[in-house]
C-alpha cells in the first residue's frame, strides 16, 4: 500500500497547507465516502457544502473557495484542484499488471517481424508479417496486430484491440480494451443494374499520432485511399466512430457515443460532446466546440461553440430554446 505523509503530498502539488497534520494517505476518495486516510477535493463551490461533514483526512481545494469552508479537514491550497487531483491520481495510480515473461510462448510473432528491446507480449497476441514494434512496447493477453504495421516506442495496448494491416501507430499511445483501427471503411452504392449495393473497398491506412489515448470499444477505419489520421495529443472516449478518410488536428477530444462520417476534417483542439454526430465532408476549425447530443450539418468557425440538431451557434441556440419554451406557456 502506498503511504505519504501531508507534507510530501503538499510538496508534490506546491499547494499551501493550512494546518498541519501527522496522517497517512493511502488513496483518493469523495468528500462524502472518504475517511481519515483520505484525501478528496473540492473544485466547485456547489461542494463546499459537504466539507464540514466529511471524513476525509485532508482535502484539495482552489484558493478561491477556501474561504467558503471552515473546519478542522486540513486543506491543501491550490490553483487548479482537477489538476492537483490529476497528481494524486498518478501518484496513487496501481501497478500494471504483471507478465510472467516479457514474451510470451503463447503468442505468436511471424519471422519477418521486429520487435524492439524492452517489449512486452502476452499469451495470445499475434503479430504479423513485416509489422514493427518499437522498444517498449506493451502487448497485453489477445492482442492482434495484422501484417506491415509499425507501432511506436512504449505504446500500450490492452486486451482484444485489433490493428488491422499496414497501420501506423505513434510513441506513448495507449489503446484500451477492443479497439479497433484500420478496419474497412463504410462504402456502399447501388449497382447500376439495381441488383444490391455494391461495396466500395477501402485500400488506404489509417495513421495514428504520438500520446493518443483511444478509449475501449471505440473505431478508427481506414481510408478509402491515401490514410484516416488522427494527431498528436488526441484523446478519444469510448465507443466513438471515426470514419475513413477523416484527418483530426491536434489534442483534439471526442467524448463517448460521438461519430465522425467520412472525410471529417478537425482542426487542433476541437472538443466533441458525447453522441455528437458529425455529418461527412465537414471541417470544424480549430478550438470550435460540438455540445454533447448535437448534429453538425456544415462546417464551423475557428473558436465557436455550437448546440443543438441541427447544431448552430450555442448563444442563438439557447435563446430559441427559450423563446419556444415562453410560447409554449402562452
Amino acid at each position: 500500500m502506498k503511504n505519504f505523509s501531508l507534507n510530501q503530498l503538499a510538496a508534490l502539488l506546491n499547494a499551501e497547507i493550512s494546518e498541519n497534520s501527522t496522517q497517512q494517505f493511502t488513496g483518493l476518495n469523495h468528500l462524502d465516502a472518504a475517511t481519515s486516510d483520505q484525501v478528496s477535493f473540492i473544485g466547485s463551490s456547489k461542494y463546499t457544502k459537504n466539507y464540514a461533514t466529511s471524513g476525509a483526512g485532508a482535502v484539495v481545494i482552489n484558493e478561491n473557495l477556501k474561504h467558503l469552508v471552515s473546519g478542522a479537514i486540513p486543506l491543501l491550497i491550490v490553483k487548479n484542484a482537477d489538476l492537483a487531483m490529476a497528481k494524486l491520481l498518478s501518484l496513487y495510480e496501481p501497478d500494471a499488471p504483471e507478465f510472467e515473461t516479457e514474451i510470451s510462448d503463447r503468442a505468436y510473432i511471424h519471422p519477418t517481424a521486429q520487435v524492439g528491446s524492452g517489449c512486452k507480449i502476452g499469451p495470445g497476441c499475434y503479430v504479423g508479417a513485416r509489422t514493427v514494434l518499437a522498444e517498449g512496447v506493451t502487448l497485453y493477453p489477445n492482442v492482434t496486430i495484422l501484417d506491415d504495421c509499425s507501432i511506436g516506442t512504449r505504446t500500450t495496448i490492452w486486451s482484444g484491440t485489433v490493428i488491422r494491416e499496414r497501420s501506423v501507430v505513434g510513441a506513448f499511445c495507449i489503446f484500451h480494451n477492443n479497439v479497433s483501427i484500420g478496419a474497412d471503411g463504410f462504402g456502399y452504392r447501388p449497382a447500376d443494374d439495381g441488383s444490391g449495393l455494391v461495396k466500395i473497398v477501402h485500400i488506404g491506412n489509417v495513421i495514428i499520432g504520438n500520446g493518443v489515448e483511444i478509449g475501449a470499444n471505440s473505431c478508427v477505419d481506414r481510408a478509402k485511399f491515401a490514410s484516416t489520421i488522427v494527431g498528436d495529443g488526441c484523446k478519444i472516449d469510448n465507443l466513438v466512430q471515426i470514419a475513413h478518410n477523416c484527418i483530426l488536428g491536434r489534442c483534439c477530444i471526442m467524448a463517448g457515443h460521438s461519430g465522425l462520417a467520412g472525410s471529417v476534417t478537425l482542426g487542433d483542439g476541437v472538443v466533441i460532446g458525447g453522441s455528437a454526430s458529425i455529418k461527412d465532408h465537414t471541417t470544424i476549425h480549430s478550438g470550435a466546440v460540438v455540445a454533447a447530443g448535437s448534429g453538425v450539418m456544415g462546417d464551423v468557425a475557428a473558436g465557436k461553440t455550437v448546440l443543438g440538431y441541427p447544431a448552430t451557434d450555442s448563444r442563438d441556440k439557447l435563446r430559441e430554446w427559450a423563446a419556444v419554451r415562453k410560447l409554449g406557456k402562452a
